[in-house]
């Protein structure tokens, strides 16, 4: 089947790069989204605003569209699975219901013999207690939870409060003794070939990620271990696109899986400029099955998040011939929000 129409899901950042790497490939895109203001809308072919449980809407763009994806994992599974019934969606809904729920996730990576903190399933208060040996951690909603939403540092059961009501799951995670952040993007095409960027060092703050580099400042082992462990995790998901493996690297050299993003992700935006063919290129690619891409590394880089008021100061610069900065056009500035971003390349 010959794809000339993508539909995406999702009008932010990672939706308005998909946009625009898939028109350099001559697919047209079609974007639905909750989101009225969605900067995606200014880079897609065509734009529907629509609640994702209105079916009318999903009719209309399912009816324009030759195969589609996602730009973030949040959506609810039985509205993608009622998608998928009329048209594919890659990577597979299936592989959602795994990534949504920490812990299935966390089930899921350790019985590929993949290590990650150590970690126990909490419905109430009574079971931070039961699991008190992984004080100090952190708290985190069993889903819905990205950049810090959600999570509660615990360093005692001090910090328990009596009057808290455990509406919701959550998953307790012993504190890492933490010594660097490192990701993998790769991109798995539909006959199981794969292309593995190398691993992006990542460094946060306030939980949001703040800036990323390569190479990053890992031995060949973890280098080559974490390269690996993302392979295996595609393979055993039968993914299709680009995907995201987080880890946390101990003081010990410990390699441990954080979380799996099944998307083009922000660690990855300095593919954009450092390689010959980007994250957002591969998924294009890997989704319309559009053939293997060769991919060469062009230089070293270095990735800036553009966060809040920060970009109107950026929106004033002037960039040498080695950085690119990207704007994301959102149209409300809001604290802490990803605006934009800076890549600079280096030798």
């Amino acid at each position: 089947m010959t794809i000339s129409t993508l539909g995406i899901i999702g009008s932010g950042q990672l939706g308005s790069l998909l946009c625009q790497a898939a028109k350099k490939l001559n697919i047209k895109t079609i974007v639905i989204s909750d989101d009225e203001n969605g900067p995606a809308q200014n880079y897609s072919g065509e734009f529907i605003y629509s609640q994702y449980d209105n079916k009318e809407k999903i009719k209309e763009f399912v009816s324009k569209v030759d195969i589609i994806t996602y730009e973030f994992e949040n959506i609810p599974i039985n509205i993608l699975n009622e998608i998928d019934k009329e048209k594919k969606i890659l990577p597979k809904p299936e592989i959602n219901k795994i990534i949504q729920n920490r812990k299935l996730e966390k089930t899921f990576v350790n019985d590929l013999g993949i290590k990650t903190t150590d970690w126990a399933f909490i419905k109430q208060a009574a079971d931070v207690e039961k699991n008190k040996n992984l004080l100090p951690g952190i708290l985190k909603s069993n889903t819905l939870g990205y950049d810090g939403h959600g999570q509660y540092i615990l360093n005692s059961l001090d910090d328990v409060k009596k009057n808290w009501c455990f509406t919701a799951d959550y998953i307790l995670e012993k504190k890492v003794n933490l010594k660097k952040e490192i990701s993998v993007v790769i991109t798995r095409y539909l006959n199981g070939e794969t292309y593995i960027y190398e691993p992006i060092e990542n460094i946060h703050k306030d939980q949001i990620l703040n800036h990323s580099k390569i190479p990053a400042d890992i031995n060949k082992e973890i280098f080559l271990k974490a390269q690996s462990y993302a392979k295996l995790i595609s393979e055993k998901l039968d993914y299709v696109g680009t995907m995201c493996v987080e880890y946390f690297i101990d003081q010990d050299d410990n390699l441990l899986v954080n979380e799996i993003a099944p998307r083009v992700h922000n660690s990855g935006h300095l593919t954009i400029n450092a390689f010959s063919i980007s994250q957002f290129s591969g998924h294009v690619a890997a989704v319309c099955n559009l053939g293997v891409k060769k991919v060469e590394k062009i230089s070293n880089a270095e990735m800036f998040n553009v966060l809040g008021k920060d970009i109107e100061t950026y929106r004033s610069k002037t960039f040498s011939k080695n950085e690119f900065f990207y704007d994301y056009g959102k149209k409300s500035i809001k604290d802490k929000r990803k605006m934009g971003h800076l890549t600079v390349l280096k030798k």
